[in-house]
């Protein structure tokens, strides 16, 4: 991928759809529909495919995406950020979650072979927005979050199995209770790998 390229710029398309969503050209809203999730199976046991994510289908084998996500989520659960959707039983997810008043979790969830695990950190309730960096190299991948989209701190590294070739890149919302609320994403970019390779 040549120096930066802007998600409308690109091919887009959504999977589950939202009600309500508009899609600017440096910015896209969405509110979110109650009862929406990705989840696979993994000690709760249900299964949840039908959160609304807007993708474009990348080949390059080695680039990073920027957005900034900007939220007023307020029920648990309520979540909005980055994501790879393959397939229903192959994609990852990174986010803010919301828990309460006090704390909300900053979490990624990596699903391969119809199995979802969960990563997170706590962090202050009071933040209600992030910057996330998701870099690819061939079927590796980093997810980093920034607080001023200068400075990234690494949060996970990690594989998917069905990332072989071309990867649905994206954004997504979701409030898996009863709950709606607005995301907003901005400086939205692809640009060249700033995942350094290791040596």
């Amino acid at each position: 991928m040549k120096n930066t390229t802007k998600l409308t710029n690109l091919k887009i398309e959504w999977i589950n759809k939202p009600k309500n969503s508009k899609i600017e050209s440096d910015k896209v809203y969405i509110k979110t529909d109650p009862y929406t999730d990705f989840w696979q199976r993994t000690y709760y046991g249900f299964q949840n495919n039908n959160a609304p994510a807007l993708l474009s289908q990348i080949t390059d084998k080695y680039f990073s995406f920027v957005v900034k996500t900007e939220f007023n989520s307020k029920q648990r659960f309520d979540q909005c950020g980055v994501i790879i959707y393959q397939d229903s039983d192959n994609w990852f997810k990174a986010s803010i979650e919301y828990v309460n008043e006090d704390f909300q979790r900053l979490g990624s969830v990596v699903t391969n072979n119809g199995y979802s695990d969960w990563a997170t950190t706590d962090i202050p309730a009071t933040h209600k927005f992030i910057y996330y960096r998701l870099s690819r190299r061939e079927n590796d991948f980093c997810i980093e979050s920034s607080y001023d989209g200068i400075n990234y701190k690494q949060m996970r590294i990690f594989h998917l199995f069905s990332a072989n070739e071309a990867i649905n890149v994206g954004i997504y919302a979701c409030s898996p209770e009863n709950s709606s609320f607005c995301a907003e994403f901005s400086e939205i970019e692809f640009m060249d790998c700033k995942w350094e390779e290791h040596k």
